[in-house]
């Protein structure tokens, strides 16, 4: 019977929460991982990324291989699986990610429950709340500008020549489409 894990992963430092909650196989690595997380948030996967331990140092637990000497060598996330870390009556419920070391995503990163399930999958979305930020949207300040300019029409950086109602179009900060990404998700 296929063991699954209860991912609940929500992006730091923005209020009202931006999360999602969604299974993978116990099998999987942390690529499968940041793949995951990719997918649920709506990105694209253009930066650089890290799945760091949850201690005091950050140190990096999973990535793209990493040994030039900046630092502690990264694991490469290929190589590392779910189960090593998460796994056991000692595995550790939760670790950190970082998306887009420009604008410096930062989230949380928590194992829930663990399910033992007839079915076979790789993920399924089970929920989530509020639009991810788009990609290269300036980090937090950049998307507390596009939310204020989103409820408000005004321009918080006022930067002429910069077109946000074309380049936003139908964004809504509030908006997440459940049924729509769990088809995109599912596998």
């Amino acid at each position: 019977m296929p063991k699954y894990y209860e991912f609940e992963v929500s992006l730091n430092w923005i209020e009202p929460r931006i999360w999602r909650r969604f299974l993978l196989n116990s099998e999987l690595t942390f690529l499968e991982l940041h793949q995951a997380i990719q997918k649920s948030f709506g990105w694209q996967g253009h930066h650089l990324w890290e799945f760091q331990n949850n201690d005091s140092r950050r140190t990096p637990l999973a990535g793209l291989f990493d040994d030039s000497g900046w630092g502690p060598p990264t694991p490469d996330a290929v190589d590392v699986t779910l189960e090593s870390y998460f796994g056991g009556k000692r595995g550790k419920r939760v670790c950190g990610y970082v998306y887009d070391f420009g604008d410096d995503w930062q989230h949380k990163v928590k194992r829930g429950r663990t399910h033992d399930l007839d079915e076979t999958f790789e993920r399924r979305l089970l929920a989530g709340e509020r639009a991810a930020p788009g990609e290269d949207s300036g980090g937090y300040r950049g998307y507390e500008r596009r939310v204020h300019f989103v409820k408000t029409g005004e321009d918080l950086y006022n930067n002429e020549g910069v077109d946000l109602k074309s380049w936003l179009g139908d964004w809504d900060p509030e908006f997440f489409d459940l049924q729509t990404a769990k088809t995109e998700f599912d596998y």
